[in-house]
């Protein structure tokens, strides 16, 4: 088998169904599986996947062990030369597979493999590629203070849309042999919960094996659905960045010390800027559709009037604030994430009808929880 892609699901039901139906589309010509591994979740996700996708390998833990301890699980019962790991909050395009894996058959030495990703709003995501957060990288975050020759936290030398060898690749999406993940013994799970990412990538750089970003393949991370970005989620972060230093790195007292007020810090700051977004005024909706129906449904449960258009009549649709919802059984995966690249800018936001479903999805913010609207 060429390729297992594995996604670890915890209380995200509608944003896994999307998920899946767009890896479906694009593993349809690889001799390919999907396993899904559910951390105990307590909305109808597992019951979802037995009624609508049973060809999908479903693990239900009867517990929520952790992202590190799940993923691996995974992995350990994966039969593809290649391992793909996948949140269930984000969107494939229909080639992304078969050309991560044209790449990745050209690249020397290669370890792990990530692509360009873009959040709700159709905006890259920096921590698609970053540097090795070394202690002093990581105080330079904290405080956004620029000093030396210390490196950004984010990998600054490679393009956005380019293709280099990076230190550290995000764990909501990346590819890589099957082998040398276990050869590493794959995901530390030490880590409960963020970290892993940036400890795994680590840890190949130290075999001597090449982490690459592929900047021209992109896809959709919604960012905020498997985690709250809140307080919490400040405290946990660089908590793992502490284990992160403690394995890797020699202690440092006073740094240590530094960090732990900043956390405490930040974790406020964060949570009272959370909590003062509000939901976007919109002005019209678009639905970018032929079905005159699910416009009818969207603008009822919405109370408000829906506009269907075309593909072509989406560049003049003015500057208020609009919401463009794009139906996936008139557009595809890979013309939508186009799209939301093309348009993208303050006024507009975006949701997604999945195929043959009655619902539409997205986020407006990568910072907070997204939406979706059942109709």
């Amino acid at each position: 088998m060429k390729l297992s892609v594995i996604i670890l699901n915890y209380n995200v039901r509608y944003f896994l169904e999307q998920c899946i139906y767009s890896v479906q589309e694009a593993i349809m010509s690889l001799d390919s599986e999907i396993i899904v591994v559910d951390n105990n979740s307590k909305d109808d996700s597992c019951a979802m996947i037995k009624n609508h996708f049973p060809d999908v390998i479903l693990v239900e833990n009867k517990e929520n062990l952790g992202f590190a301890k799940a993923n691996n699980q995974g992995v350990e019962m994966a039969k593809g030369e290649y391992v793909c790991i996948l949140n269930p909050d984000t969107v494939v395009a229909s080639d992304t597979f078969l050309k991560m894996i044209k790449k990745v058959e050209q690249l020397p030495e290669f370890g792990l493999v990530g692509p360009r990703l873009i959040d709700g709003t159709g905006n890259f995501l920096p921590e698609s590629k970053r540097n090795i957060p070394s202690p002093l990288t990581s105080f330079r975050r904290l405080f956004g203070i620029k000093f030396g020759k210390v490196k950004s936290y984010y990998a600054d030398h490679i393009e956005e849309t380019g293709i280099g060898d990076v230190d550290i690749l995000v764990g909501a999406f990346f590819m890589s042999k099957r082998d040398a993940y276990l050869s590493i013994d794959g995901f530390d799970e030490d880590y409960f919960m963020y970290g892993e990412d940036i400890d795994l990538s680590y840890k190949m750089k130290k075999i001597g094996l090449q982490n690459y970003y592929l900047g021209d393949i992109t896809a959709i991370h919604y960012k905020g659905e498997s985690t709250d970005r809140n307080s919490v989620y400040i405290r946990r972060f660089y908590g793992a960045m502490r284990l992160f230093y403690k394995k890797h790195f020699k202690s440092n007292v006073v740094f240590d010390v530094l960090v732990s007020v900043a956390i405490r810090f930040l974790s406020v700051i964060h949570s009272l800027r959370s909590h003062s977004k509000g939901k976007r005024i919109i002005d019209q909706y678009f639905l970018v559709s032929e079905n005159d129906s699910i416009a009818d449904k969207i603008s009822i449960k919405l109370n408000t009037p829906v506009v269907k258009v075309t593909l072509e009549s989406i560049p003049n649709l003015g500057d208020r604030n609009i919401e463009i919802i794009f139906d996936n059984d008139y557009i595809t995966y890979s013309q939508i994430i186009n799209q939301m690249q093309l348009l993208k800018n303050d006024r507009f936001t975006f949701k997604i009808r999945p195929k043959n479903c009655n619902y539409i999805v997205g986020s407006d913010f990568s910072d907070g929880k997204g939406e979706v609207v059942i109709f």
